[in-house]
Formats: structure tokens, sequence, C-alpha cells
């Protein structure tokens, strides 16, 4: 006999629906929706709202654990933990670091992705090492370089395709061939960590790049006289914005000039979350660099940088529509599909569609999470 889940609405790609009932399918997917009372088990959440399972495309550890730790054992307590931050699905994101260590952690990753516990792994974000050191913020410098094509292919062989997403900075030597190589292979190229001109943007973008990371943050600003990569990412139609909305990476109204700007179907949360997040105010690491987590923010000990954030991907959900700048379906959808959109992997989740894995949350009015499931099956509850 099928399960229904029963809630006052449903947060679809177009429109909200009210008051009914989702089939969850023995198989783990969703099936029809319904405002009729069908036959079957109804798990009744009446009082509540349904989304799709978040979609964080941009995070280097939670719990105490960190990516570019290269322990599985870690990689398997962020899955188990992110649920509980509303995340579903998720692109574990590397550091710029020697490329020894990011094959080796490609490898632990590609070994062991398929069959992980809780937040389902989607792919590898590998973030740096091609960046510019002007602007390298909490990533080391002495590992930074121009890109290299055989690198990258031979971090793909060893993650056993799992590579999803590399972000360079567009402004060094053979980057425009490196992101056509990369678009060859099924990788997304992002844009970070850089001092590029609107015009060298311009020059990627038109390559295959198609994601700005974290706006704002670690990239040259916007001047009347050269748009830079804010200006870039404020009006080149065809990439996708990254922005950290827990109140200290970006003010509430540079997010909403972002958002009116460029659009909320093209803008998308992430956490950038490092291993201190979930923990409170403690001393952590970042990479080799020293962190010092207090007041809501992480920041290096030697010059007091951002050093990622410890946000949790539900609370930036609930900060934007708390901030005035996004409805709760906006904020939903730039926190699920949109994400999931980016890197192509919106076949797979980001939606509450029939055929999808049933992952999901349950939100209160304030968009508070209750529950998260995956697959169909509860996974976490509050």
């Amino acid at each position: 006999m099928a399960t229904y889940i029963y809630a006052k609405q449903f947060f679809y790609e177009h429109d909200v629906k009210e008051k009914g009932y989702l089939e969850i399918r023995d198989n783990g997917t969703f099936g029809q929706y319904t405002t009729e009372k069908p036959n079957g088990t109804i798990i009744d959440y009446s009082n509540y709202s349904i989304a799709p399972g978040l979609v964080d495309t941009h995070i280097h550890g939670y719990l105490g654990h960190d990516v570019m730790d290269n322990d599985i054992e870690g990689i398997k307590m962020i899955s188990n933990g992110l649920p509980s931050c509303g995340v579903t699905s998720y692109l574990p994101t590397t550091l710029t670091a020697s490329a020894d260590l990011l094959n080796d952690v490609c490898q632990t990753i590609g070994q062991h992705a398929s069959h992980i516990k809780g937040a389902k792994i989607q792919g590898i974000f590998l973030e740096g090492p091609f960046f510019c050191e002007k602007y390298k913020g909490a990533q080391n410098p002495k590992y930074m370089s121009d890109p290299q094509k055989e690198l990258l292919d031979k971090w793909q062989d060893s993650a056993q395709g799992w590579v999803k997403k590399i972000a360079i900075a567009p402004e060094r030597e053979g980057s425009v061939d490196f992101i056509k190589h990369a678009k060859s292979k099924d990788i997304y190229v992002a844009l970070a960590h850089t001092d590029a001109t609107y015009q060298e943007c311009l020059e990627a973008t038109n390559a295959g790049a198609n994601i700005f990371v974290h706006v704002y943050n670690g990239m040259r600003g916007l001047h009347h006289r050269e748009p830079g990569v804010v200006g870039a990412a404020l009006t080149i139609p065809t990439a996708f914005d990254e922005l950290i909305c827990d109140g200290h990476h970006v003010n509430p109204i540079s997010a909403k000039i972002v958002m009116d700007c460029h659009g909320r179907d093209k803008t998308m949360l992430i956490t950038d979350c490092m291993r201190a997040g979930g923990l409170g105010e403690c001393q952590s690491t970042l990479g080799e660099f020293d962190v010092i987590v207090k007041d809501g923010t992480a920041r290096l000990v030697d010059s007091g940088s951002l050093a990622g954030s410890i946000l949790e991907l539900i609370t930036g959900v609930q900060n934007v529509v708390r901030w005035g700048i996004a409805t709760p379906h906006e904020a939903l959808k730039m926190a699920s599909l949109v994400p999931a959109q980016s890197v192509g992997i919106d076949n797979v989740c980001g939606r509450l569609d029939e055929g999808y894995p049933a992952d999901f949350i349950v939100l209160n009015d304030s968009l508070e999470l209750q529950a998260t499931y995956i697959d169909g099956k509860a996974y976490y509850t509050k």
C-alpha cells in the first residue's frame, strides 16, 4: 500500500501547491500530488510545509571534520550530520593544496561516494588551486598556479569521474583553453579568488564557465570604470551566482542587489561551511591555517580574515526571508533547485516531481526544520 505525505503546502519549482497529499513510492521516489484523500498510509504533517531537500554545492566540512582530512570516516560524519541542516545532497569541497593531496582526496571520495549514508554526495567541488594570490582569502598561495589540464585529468581519473566542479581565476594563463577542456569532460567551471577584469570574466563564461563563487568575497569589486568580477556576476545572464547569506560575508542589501540584478532563478545559497560548523564557538583549522570561531564567524587567527563560514543552509534560507529580500518559495528554490541546476544534477535532486528521489524537508511557518527525509525515509527529526 502506498504512503502519502499530508501537508498544508508543497514547494514545487513554479508554484506552491496548497493542502494535499504527496505519494511516496515503495522504491523511495515521489509519486503524484493530489488534493483528494487517497487510499494508503498517511503521514500527517498537516500543520507543516514540504520542500525539496536542500542542495549545498559548496561546503568544506561540518561537525569537526573537513574534506581535506582525507578521512572517509570524517566524510561519513559530514554526510550523517548534514540532514540536520536540511541538506540531502552536496558537493564535498576541497581547498587549495598540493596536487598530491588533492589527488588522494579525490581518490578517497571517488571510492566511497556512492554508498555513504545520509546526505548524498553528488560530486566533488575542487575550489582551487588555480587562483590568484591577491584574492587568496583563506586559501594557501604557495600552491597556486596557472591551470593545468593534465592535473585535472589526473584528479578526475583518481575520483572515478566524481569531480563535478572546479573553480579557477580566469586571468591566469591558459584559462580559456582549460575551461573548454573541463567542459569537454563534463566538469563545470566556476570563477573565484580572482582579480580578473570584466572582459576576462566574459571570455571565461563564453568559453563555458558558468558560476561565480561566493559573490563579493575573494574577487575584484565593482568600479564604475572597470566592472570587474562583481560587475560580471551581476550582469552575465548565463552564469549562476553563489551567495553566503550568514549576515557576515555579505550585507543583506548587497545580497538583494545580486538577486535583483541577476535574478533569483540564477542566484544560489551556499554555506562555504568549514569543519567548525555545528560546534559553536571554538578554536579550529581550515586547511593549514588556525581559525577562531566567535560571534558567528570563522576567522583566520593571523589576519582576522573570514575563513569560510559556520552557516547551516537552512539558516541561510531563513535569513533571506527574514531580511525581506526573498519569499519562502524563492529562498527554498535558491537553496535546492538552483544550485542543482548550476552543476547539472537537477535530474536527481532539488525537486518534488514525480519519479525523483523522495528527498525532502518538513518546515514550520518560520521555516524551521522539523524533519529531513532521504529516499522516502525519515533520516533526521527535530
